[in-house]
Order: structure tokens, then sequence, then C-alpha cells
């Protein structure tokens, strides 16, 4: 194993804060990192997610496409973070998105029938998951609210507050349509606001 790859799975084997000794050598045994390029595709719609994914390095891209072809973002995953459409994963179902690299990014993988094993084995992986899952809603959750309850602006400086290591590596493209907003209202928001 090369330091770089124990580099990752240490990483990866650090944020399981509910693991023993024992349950991470038994993850340690199954994980694997992938190496993407900027434009591939970690998954792809009508595919089915077969391994839990943590990005080491790197940026992904949430998005679908909808009826009328148009790219629809609806998230991004950075550094230390978990790249999935976990609804699809947990019940193994083809995904609705697509998970596009903005930038070469590095990705340990665990695959689900591992995780499904060490539910069996481990009392305190069903506690990891949980965790994991909590986290997706929460994510979930806040999106939806911030449409409900949030102007664009709103929304907007939500984002830079929460992710201002992001606006530098995302598009206006894309995080207008995050938003939820034509890339020319991004555009006199962010003019709007360069005022204050």
């Amino acid at each position: 194993m090369t330091q770089t790859i124990k580099k990752y799975f240490d990483l990866y084997l650090k944020q399981l804060r509910f693991s023993t000794a024992e349950e991470k050598e038994f993850i340690r045994k199954h994980l694997t990192v992938k190496v993407l390029n900027k434009g591939d595709f970690y998954l792809k719609s009508r595919e089915i997610q077969t391994n839990m994914g943590f990005i080491c390095e790197g940026l992904v891209r949430r998005f679908y496409i909808n009826n009328t072809g148009k790219e629809i973002t609806t998230g991004f995953t950075k550094e230390n973070e978990y790249v999935t459409d976990y609804p699809s994963f947990i019940r193994q179902i083809p995904t609705k998105y697509y998970l596009q690299c903005l930038e070469q990014t590095k990705v340990v993988n665990y695959p689900y029938t591992a995780i499904t094993e060490s539910y069996e084995k481990f009392k305190n992986s069903e506690m990891q998951g949980r965790y994991i899952a909590e986290n997706v809603l929460t994510i979930l959750s806040d999106r939806v609210e911030s449409f409900l309850f949030n102007t664009a602006e709103e929304r907007y400086l939500k984002f830079i507050n929460e992710n201002p290591e992001l606006i530098q590596r995302i598009s206006l493209t894309h995080l207008s349509s995050f938003l939820g907003i034509e890339r020319q209202s991004l555009s006199r928001i962010r003019s709007k606001i360069s005022k204050k």
C-alpha cells in the first residue's frame, strides 16, 4: 500500500468516531481509492451506487436533467464529505442524479456489501450509518427550507458564509442553478452586495 493511499484510508477512518479498532480494521480491508479527473462522473443517472464515497481531495457537483434538458444543480460535495445519493444507495436502486467531478477528485470507496456486513458484525457500525443518514437528511432539509423561507439573496449569502472556500472553485452558472436563479440575477445580487 502506498503512503498516499494509506493517508486517504486514515483520513476516512479518522472520521468514524463510533468505530472500535477492530471495526476500523474490518473496514480498512474493504476500502479502495478511486481517482477521477475533472469532468468524470462518480455516478450517472440510472446507475446503482455500489460504494459509499468519501472525498479526500476534490469537488463533485450533484445535478439532474429536467424535462427541458436543462441541468439543475442540487449540491456540491467537497473534501471530508460523503459523495452519494443516499436514499437510492441505501435501497440499492438506480439514482436520478449525476455526480460529476468539477476538479480532479480522490475518493475512498466503501462497498455497500461490506457496509451491510459490518452492520451485522458491529453494533457501532449501525450508529455510524445513522450519523451519516442524519447528516444527509439535514443537508436535504436545509436546502428545501432555504427555498421556502429565504430570498435568492439570502440563499447566496448563506452559501458564501458556509462555503467560502467553494466560491473560487465553482462556476457562476453552477452556483446560480444551485440557488434556483438565472445567472443574470446572481450577477445583480453580487453587484448589489459589493456596493454595500
